[in-house]
């Protein structure tokens, strides 16, 4: 029997062209105004149309600031792409979530939350993090902005299929582990490159257990091993999450929904040209030590030293330490840290902020912190008023920020000055990531919160 991943790639092939490639069919593109403007540019230029508009959903995230949004963009390179976000959607007829309306938001939290992203489908965004949506039994994957010109045009893509992994864990998590431990250490364990060429399936109790959000974080990252995406079977919990979304299935077409999507999953005989199975027991609360999301370890334990690193990584494991300021066999726990950043499309949903004020109720922030919470959309915003977390949060004194992409890639006014250690809930720790000089320890946002009211790294479960 083929792999969940198999039966959803193979019901959208259009046709196999000359070596193999798929010439695939996209039944959801997602756009934000980094990596579009090119392809809308060229699309004007050769006189063409898209072909199925309303595939196409638009939402501003990477560039907007996270404070008055009432008010013009200052930076006026993020501003110009804002605005040809905003005419691009409307020139060719695209539903656009643009600055002040109230589904705006980053273009990976919101499709989800407004049931544009459903089990089954093929999605596709100028964005390495599409991945995310795997996590509702999707084949969703980044592209780069020739192909989003060509599906704006076609509303297909060329792209050859991947080898299939599923990465299992078994066993449960214990408490204070969250879905970002999770992830960080398959990473570790698999290195940046381990699953180049592979679309994984993520299996397995711990996996099962997960909530719709915890899923999205795994998949999220998937990308950081060099899979081209990952994905999780739909299941109770997909369709508890989907049922009454405003572009989910409504009435009969719910049912009849719910019974295609039930069949989405790999069979007990199904060959993956990969299997790589975990103990949810090893896994413990994690940070990352390097520039890269795969140089982490549990948080007490030591850096590696220089014996135990492969002898052709070794400059390259040193020069990663350089910019970080720390030396092999450090211990980090008790590390005095400058800045904490909860959000991201990795960790800025609604579980996300209930997990850090859980931490941070009935504390204060650290005085010597400056913390950034920033939600992933204005829906998660309206939720935290909702349930009374912002009056913990700023009673704690932090300040919730307006949503978008904020300090994940400081392509915004959010940025960490050089030398300055981050506590960040986001995806990526490169170099110059968050800010030029900055140095980004990635975490979940339980060890953010005991960062951010301690001032230094700690583990949550000592709270």
């Amino acid at each position: 029997m083929n792999t969940l991943f198999d039966k959803i790639w193979d019901a959208h092939v259009v046709k196999t062209v000359p070596g193999g490639t798929s010439m695939l069919y996209i039944d959801r593109h997602y756009c934000h105004e980094v990596t579009s403007p090119q392809a809308f540019n060229d699309m004007r230029e050769r006189g063409i149309k898209v072909f199925r508009p309303e595939k196409t959903f638009c939402s501003p995230d990477h560039n907007i600031p996270t404070m008055h949004q009432e008010l013009p963009i200052k930076d006026l390179v993020s501003r110009s792409q804002v605005d040809a976000l905003t005419k691009n959607a409307t020139d060719f007829g695209l539903t656009l979530f643009g600055l002040g309306n109230p589904k705006n938001g980053i273009i990976h939290v919101i499709g989800p939350e407004n049931g544009l992203t459903l089990p089954g489908y093929t999605i596709v965004c100028g964005d390495s993090h599409t991945s995310t949506h795997g996590a509702f039994g999707a084949v969703a994957f980044g592209i780069g902005t020739s192909e989003v010109e060509m599906v704006l045009a076609s509303q297909c893509i060329l792209q050859p299929k991947p080898k299939s992994m599923r990465i299992s864990i078994n066993g449960r998590l214990k408490p204070y582990v969250t879905a970002k431990d999770v992830a960080l250490y398959i990473i570790s364990k698999m290195t940046t490159g381990g699953a180049t060429g592979y679309f994984v399936e993520y299996a397995g109790e711990a996996i099962r257990n997960m909530s719709m959000e915890e899923r999205m974080t795994v998949c999220n990252l998937s990308i950081e091993m060099g899979a081209r995406g990952g994905m999780i079977a739909p299941d109770e919990v997909t369709f508890d999450y989907l049922k009454g979304r405003e572009y989910a299935p409504q009435g009969d077409n719910w049912e009849k929904a719910i019974a295609y999507w039930e069949t989405l999953k790999s069979g007990d005989d199904a060959i993956f040209d990969k299997e790589v199975a975990f103990d949810a027991a090893d896994i413990n609360p994690r940070i990352t030590y390097g520039t890269n999301p795969g140089m982490g370890m549990e948080i007490g334990d030591t850096i590696p030293v220089i014996d135990s690193i492969d002898e052709s990584s070794r400059e390259s494991f040193m020069k990663s330490l350089e910019y970080m300021g720390f030396k092999p066999g450090q211990n980090l726990e008790g590390l005095p840290i400058d800045y904490v950043f909860l959000g991201s499309c990795t960790n800025g949903r609604i579980e996300d902020f209930r997990a850090f004020a859980s931490i941070v109720k009935g504390r204060k922030k650290s005085p010597q912190v400056t913390a950034w919470l920033v939600p992933g959309s204005w829906n998660v915003a309206r939720q935290i008023e909702r349930e009374g977390i912002d009056k913990i949060l700023i009673d704690a004194g932090f300040e919730i920020r307006q949503p978008g992409c904020s300090a994940c890639l400081a392509m915004n006014e959010d940025k960490v000055p050089s030398g300055k250690y981050a506590v960040s809930t986001s995806n990526r720790n490169f170099e110059g990531r968050q800010g030029p000089g900055a140095r980004t320890i990635l975490a979940g946002p339980l060890v953010a919160a005991a960062a951010a009211v301690t001032g230094r790294i700690m583990n949550p479960s000592s709270f």
